[in-house]
């Protein structure tokens, strides 16, 4: 991303402490510009009428109109919205509601600077960002029963092996070190999956291995 060129945001956190705290983290990263916050989804309905930032920052657990609804709301009315989540609940359910809703990251707020700055980076540059503790919470989600759909009788065993690496942001040279194969291999293995299940994204791998029950302990 060009470096002239600032990041908008838009907070949103029904307690102005966690607003606050993000304006001042961000404070000396000379690429955000703060241009609105709200402290409730509604509000920050009625700020987008008016304001467009390149990245909304929303907590989920709010008074009214929820996270996850406001998500819902503003995917609906605009899927190129990118949203970064910004919690305290690690708990694998309410991440995966969030993946499915399709925001673009998902961080705690016990983060520090350099990982919010990251993600909102990330995100900007049109990725994702998970955090590694958000993805290993999520990874090992419980499942009661087991599924197959066509789609996942089409994987090998290795192919899913590596979606869940990819998931976890393991990059080609890591996932060959992990698995003892050529990073040439992993990508022939990437270029097979993305065949067979037209995702590209890490994102949509992830909803991938939800749907299907790929994620468990």
């Amino acid at each position: 991303m060009n470096s002239e060129v600032k990041i908008k945001l838009l907070i949103v956190d029904d307690h102005q402490m966690i607003i606050d705290g993000i304006k001042s983290l961000l404070r000396k990263e000379k690429q955000f510009e703060f241009i609105a916050e709200a402290n409730s989804g509604e509000e920050a309905l009625e700020l987008l009428q008016n304001h467009r930032p390149d990245i909304l920052i929303t907590d989920i657990s709010m008074p009214g109109m929820s996270g996850n609804e406001l998500i819902k709301a503003l995917k609906s009315a605009d899927p190129e919205m990118k949203i970064l989540v910004v919690s305290m609940h690690n708990d694998p359910e309410i991440i995966a509601d969030i993946v499915m809703l399709e925001a673009e990251g998902y961080i705690l707020k016990n983060t520090g600077r350099k990982e919010l700055t990251a993600a909102l980076e990330k995100i900007a540059d049109g990725s994702t960002f998970y955090s590694e503790e958000v993805l290993l919470s999520l990874m090992k989600r419980q499942k009661k029963e087991f599924r197959k759909d066509l789609e996942v009788a089409q994987l090998s065993n290795r192919e899913i092996e590596i979606i869940r690496l990819i998931a976890l942001e393991y990059s080609n040279e890591k996932i060959a070190e992990e698995l003892f194969i050529s990073k040439r291999t992993v990508e022939t293995h990437r270029k097979n999956i993305n065949q067979k299940t037209n995702i590209k994204t890490v994102v949509g791998l992830i909803k991938f291995a939800i749907r299907n029950e790929l994620v468990s302990i």
